[in-house]
């Protein structure tokens, strides 16, 4: 059964599993006697299901055969920037006091796990801010799936790095006929990691209602953590219930972001097992402790002028806030500690939002949830440069390591830079767009690097005044949904698809 549903276009399983999705908010709305809300996901969820199996009918008398990997990746991509219009029709007729443009704006933006947003959180009723988060949710584990039975294949989201074939073109004919249909791995995959991402979310929502969170809240927050999204329906965690034990059980969560070893074993990057030997990792702890160490001293200095040092409690809360927010924010999931703040007062100085940009910029790990350049990219570029350094001492020395090394150092580190030129041109003709539209040149900034990176709350944390997504202009709504999607995708994936064997049948 499974098998002959995955013969369809990806993009229509996709939507029927959204219309199925519609009806636990609509559920939620009508146990809290929210009719409006729960009529239009429940009216929207049967018309979305009674059209997705009309469309089916007509195309199961087609002739059986399986969808290539660039069908796949053009589904993938529809999956991205149309779907949302499904997605954001309950959104539009529950809310009632919005536009179908701010309503898709918001199903692009969850659906990316960028987890801006144009409402306030008091403006939106549970059921919609549940909505919110299973959108992202559903994202995340759209992306935890296609990075293994879509992105892998053709050696595009971070695979390129490591693999040997040229981005987008797949491997030799030989790799071809070895390989596994693509229905079969979507299968396998999805049978593989469902399970543990729905589970590690349980667990999280289990730990944050035990800490005193309210359900939903924990629900939200949940999930939301396992697909870095950052929505959160009380605005900060600092309103959450949970408190500092709340912000202890995401921290540890949140590592799941850093690399793809810590839930599967199909990115191994090193030829020696284990996440410690995983540069991704070991990367990632080395910015979540360095960074913090560095604004802790910072703070230090700051809090000598103001005779706050032997303030023992308020250090520790400074330091904690740092560490968790660097986290949260190289997760690419834009949670702020309650204890940011704390750092702030401690020291009299304030924590420009130029270091938060940063770590977005850098992101997770590869076939993550996490957006931006990618750790692995970023080791590669790392290698290369030490290497280089070590020619200009030693014309004439070979580099030790493996062959796996050596590719990852050169050929590796080549296909990173350009796909770092390619993200660093994004981010110039996006600022360009915005600011040629009516934003403020720092405004446009932020916007770009959030949208690219997946990491919407920077519009609120790393200005001193939260931009005001909602007062910009339709246009620029679309540029930053076209952003969005571009973050999630990647360049490389949306060059791919021009390639002439997606368009040959």
């Amino acid at each position: 059964m499974t098998g002959r549903l995955l013969t369809f276009p990806l993009i229509l399983v996709l939507a029927a599993l959204a219309a199925l999705a519609m009806l636990l908010p609509a559920g939620v709305a009508l146990a809290r006697e929210d009719h409006s809300v729960a009529r239009a996901f429940g009216y929207s969820a049967v018309l979305g299901l009674a059209l997705i199996f009309v469309v089916g009918i007509a195309l199961s008398n087609r002739p059986r055969r399986d969808n290539s990997d660039m069908e796949n990746l053009l589904s993938l991509f529809l999956a991205y920037s149309v779907l949302p219009l499904f997605l954001a029709l309950p959104f539009y007729e529950g809310l009632e006091t919005t536009s179908f443009l701010n309503a898709y704006f918001e199903m692009v933006s969850s659906l990316t796990t960028t987890g801006a947003t144009l409402f306030d959180a008091q403006r939106l009723t549970d059921s919609l801010h549940l909505w919110r988060g299973l959108v992202g949710w559903l994202g995340g584990l759209l992306i935890w799936i296609s990075a293994s039975a879509v992105l892998a294949p053709l050696y595009l989201g971070g695979f390129e790095v490591t693999a040997s074939a040229e981005p987008g073109q797949g491997g030799t004919e030989l790799d071809r006929f070895e390989r596994a249909d693509s229905a079969k791995r979507l299968r396998q995959i999805t049978r593989q990691l469902a399970p543990i991402y729905a589970g590690l979310t349980g667990a999280l929502w289990l730990f944050l209602v035990i800490a005193g969170e309210q359900p939903l809240v924990a629900a939200v927050h949940a999930m939301s953590t396992l697909a870095t999204s950052g929505i959160s329906p009380v605005g900060r965690l600092e309103n959450a219930g949970a408190g500092w034990a709340g912000e202890a059980v995401i921290f540890l969560f949140l590592f799941f972001a850093l690399s793809r070893l810590t839930f599967s074993s199909d990115t191994l990057t090193s030829a020696r097992p284990g996440l410690h030997n995983d540069p991704e990792f070991r990367l990632g702890l080395l910015m979540v402790v360095g960074v913090p160490l560095i604004l802790f001293s910072r703070h230090w200095m700051g809090a000598i002028d103001v005779d706050e040092v032997e303030n023992l409690t308020m250090a520790a809360d400074a330091l904690w806030g740092g560490m968790f927010t660097v986290l949260s924010f190289l997760a690419t999931c834009g949670f702020e500690s309650a204890s940011w703040e704390a750092a702030r007062d401690w020291s009299g100085l304030g924590t420009p939002g130029l270091i938060l940009l940063g770590l977005s910029l850098v992101g997770g790990g590869v076939a993550t949830t996490a957006g931006g350049v990618k750790l692995l990219r970023v080791y590669a570029l790392y290698l290369n440069g030490q290497r280089e350094m070590e020619r200009l001492v030693h014309p004439s020395s070979v580099g030790r390591a493996s062959a796996g090394g050596r590719r990852l150092r050169r050929q590796g580190a080549f296909i990173a830079w350009i796909f770092f030129m390619l993200f660093a041109m994004s981010l110039a003709l996006i600022t360009v767009v915005m600011a040629a539209l009516g934003q403020g040149f720092e405004e446009a900034i932020v916007l770009a690097i959030s949208a690219l990176s997946t990491t919407g709350p920077l519009t609120v944390t790393a200005v001193e005044t939260p931009i005001d997504l909602l007062a910009m202009s339709p246009a620029a709504k679309l540029v930053i949904c076209g952003a969005m999607v571009l973050g999630r995708l990647e360049t490389l994936a949306i060059i791919a698809l021009f390639n002439p064997a997606l368009w040959r049948d």
